[in-house]
């Protein structure tokens, strides 16, 4: 992306100024929420359903896939906060360059997508090596959606700088790189081997999705394309039912051909 079209893009301003969109604060809100409920008795088996567990597949859980993007986790203190900060910088960033449809599309689509991708692994895993400790923990809630908004951002705009830590200018482009690799670090600290996929595809579908792949048009490209090539077909099979005459684009007209 070239500068003029990201400073368009992010006219809100990649920072705690500006505007700030509803849903932003709502699916910051949402998330506090549910990282809340998980610190009061009465209300933690209800945070055990919404985040993403082995029981997603063991007894039918499937809504997990959609709610365990919001469910916040963790523990009380500045790191969560840290956490909640950084997701506001490029959730409205992505908001803002996606709008409002794209946004809430990209994100149930891929979060939805990663889920399953995970809970395959799980199951695989556990027919193999029996219950498997650490589930899901490395992609839960904010995490999911911190891995999948960074990776976002940096398919988007790949020559912006962003300051790692706070501290050290790094191109955007190598969060996406530079996301893997934490990813690692996290699976050698839990052995989360399906959180650990599951953050893998998140960067790997955004960077697809969002057009770092098929030749720079996304899924999009891709999916203009098979239309055209059913459309082309379908003409095709017109043509020889009903005896139709396709003219093709290259193809000189004359003036005597037609029939005005």
């Amino acid at each position: 992306m070239d500068g003029q079209r990201f400073r368009q893009a992010t006219a809100g301003g990649f920072g705690l100024s500006g505007p700030v969109p509803r849903d932003v604060v709502v699916l910051l809100a949402v998330v506090l929420a549910t990282f809340s409920l998980r610190f009061f008795e009465a209300t933690q088996p209800l945070h055990a359903l919404l985040g993403l567990s082995s029981d997603s597949w063991r007894s039918g859980f499937l809504w997990q896939l959609g709610t365990y993007l919001f469910t916040g986790v963790g523990t009380p203190g500045i790191w969560f906060l840290i956490e909640l900060l950084i997701l506001f910088l490029f959730v409205r960033t992505v908001f803002y360059q996606l709008g409002r449809r794209g946004f809430w599309r990209w994100l149930i689509l891929i979060g939805v997508t990663c889920g399953l991708v995970a809970v395959l692994v799980d199951v695989v895993a556990s027919a193999l090596v029996g219950s498997v400790p650490n589930a899901f923990l490395l992609m839960q809630g904010q995490h999911m959606l911190l891995v999948l908004t960074i990776a976002a951002f940096a398919t988007m705009n790949r020559d912006a700088t962003i300051l790692l830590f706070f501290v050290l200018p790094v191109q955007a482009k190598w969060f996406l790189l530079l996301e893997l690799l934490f990813a690692f670090m996290g699976f050698l600290s839990t052995h989360d081997l399906a959180g650990f996929v599951g953050l893998c595809s998140a960067v790997g579908l955004t960077f697809v999705y969002l057009g770092g792949g098929f030749g720079g048009g996304g899924w999009r490209q891709l999916w203009l394309r098979l239309q055209e090539r059913w459309l082309r077909r379908r003409l095709k099979r017109m043509r020889r039912r009903r005896g139709l005459r396709l003219v093709d684009e290259e193809e000189p007209s004359r003036p005597d051909d037609w029939v005005h």
